[in-house]
């Protein structure tokens, strides 16, 4: 694996996504891969600790259950986490009751030298594993969101479609902002003194 030196404790929203190269597991093979290959396109990038643990893989059944809802918006996904790719084969060759996640419509990247993680900011060092790191990255580039969770606890797929969302309709709509816990459909405002009231007028 190949990654592109970065400063990783700098690493925020509106900085470029620190761009690597790995192999990693899509339909069952190995196949090397590249950030920079999802170019025009948003990409969700989550981090898991490891395969054949428990939280885990309901996150990443999660994501593969609900993949066609974020190609739908044109956005890829790529779970990492630092076990091989022969691990990843052999989780996802697994039956589900025995705690594999069976096939997965997106790529799992390994990350075995833990450089992604680094790069990314999201490894326990102690631990030897990736935190619960969430990134979206625009068709640019750009780091437009991130939330990490600790260990022992997993993330909202519903919660990262509509962030997701959310940066989409203010990137066509540069003059708008999304309130709290906006849905595609609801009211937007304008991020003026003046012209926020008629939003907050209707409240």
């Amino acid at each position: 694996m190949t990654l592109e030196p970065e400063k990783s404790t700098s690493l925020r929203v509106g900085q470029q996504a620190p761009n690597f190269t790995a192999t990693a597991v899509v339909d069952q093979e190995f196949k090397q891969i590249q950030l920079t290959d999802y170019r025009g396109k948003y990409v969700i990038l989550f981090f898991y600790p490891l395969d054949f643990t428990f939280v885990c893989p309901t996150e990443v059944r999660a994501f593969s259950k609900r993949y066609g809802e974020f190609q739908a918006l044109n956005t890829e996904v790529l779970g990492v986490s630092v076990d091989s790719e022969y691990a990843h084969l052999a989780w996802i060759l697994t039956d589900l009751k025995e705690g594999g996640v069976g096939e997965l419509n997106y790529p799992l990247v390994s990350d075995l030298k833990r450089e992604i993680s680094i790069a990314y900011n999201v490894l326990d060092s102690e631990a030897g594993m990736a935190l619960r790191g969430l990134f979206i990255i625009d068709p640019d580039g750009v780091i437009q969101h991130v939330t990490i969770n600790n260990l022992a606890f997993g993330r909202s797929i519903d919660e990262t479609l509509r962030t997701l969302q959310a940066i989409q309709h203010v990137q066509v709509h540069p003059n708008e902002v999304c309130p709290i816990d906006w849905q595609p459909g609801e009211k937007t405002m304008t991020p003026d003194p003046v012209k926020s009231k008629v939003y907050f007028s209707g409240l």
